[in-house]
């Protein structure tokens, strides 16, 4: 099945017919601290984050143990983040959740409290049916109003694919992609290497579908 090439942005799931309220970034941060579940914040209005499967969410927790490792044994100081950490866009003035990210050296925040963050050098996205579109086009368009953003990864859960866009020049990203599971994933921001096997450790692929006979 090939994927629609037009990008489902989240705003694209509100209601046409119905204004939607708007927030401040303030507003959202308070309802944030005590909701159910995640949401994202677009310029005033606040988005639902969908739930994750159980593959989704290991891939996530072994691509940070991963960084982690590998991270300690490069000259720089790199500090990695999970899928709970926000990350702020000034200039669009939105709020979003990576599946993992990392700074160099030290975090900078929005915000007094250190909850938006804007300065990742590294930012990861374990895809999902729902967002993996959006995630590809316009959300890495996004990321890219972040000055310090360099690189990023993205993840296929169902099979062994993860591609990655690295900023070589203010406005020319290098494509990669790699599929080999016996592989090594070139973090060029970082200046270091993680596995795929560790990546998709304990994670069984889905068997691919047969086309049908025509």
């Amino acid at each position: 099945m090939h994927e629609a090439n037009t990008a489902i942005h989240p705003l694209a799931i509100l209601k046409p017919t119905k204004q939607p309220r708007l927030h401040t970034l303030e507003q959202y941060l308070r309802r944030e601290e005590g909701a159910m579940g995640r949401h994202e914040y677009y310029d005033g209005r606040i988005i639902k984050l969908p739930m994750t499967r159980g593959p989704h969410n290991e891939i996530a927790a072994n691509v940070i143990s991963a960084l982690k490792t590998t991270v300690k044994l490069v000259k720089n100081k790199y500090r990695v983040f999970s899928s709970n950490q926000l990350v702020y866009l000034p200039e669009l003035n939105f709020g979003l959740y990576p599946g993992a990210l990392v700074v160099c050296e030290k975090p900078t925040y929005w915000d007094n409290n250190q909850v938006l963050m804007t300065n990742p050098i590294l930012i990861v996205e374990v895809l999902s049916k729902s967002t993996r579109t959006y995630d590809r086009t316009e959300k890495f368009s996004e990321y890219k109003s972040l000055p310090s953003f360099q690189e990023y990864v993205l993840i296929k859960p169902d099979r062994c694919s993860v591609e990655t866009r690295f900023r070589e020049e203010p406005d020319l990203w290098r494509d990669t992609r790699i599929t080999d599971l016996s592989a090594s994933l070139l973090l060029r921001s970082l200046g270091c290497s993680i596995l795929l096997a560790d990546i998709y450790e304990n994670i069984e692929f889905e068997p691919p579908r047969r086309k049908a006979h025509r």
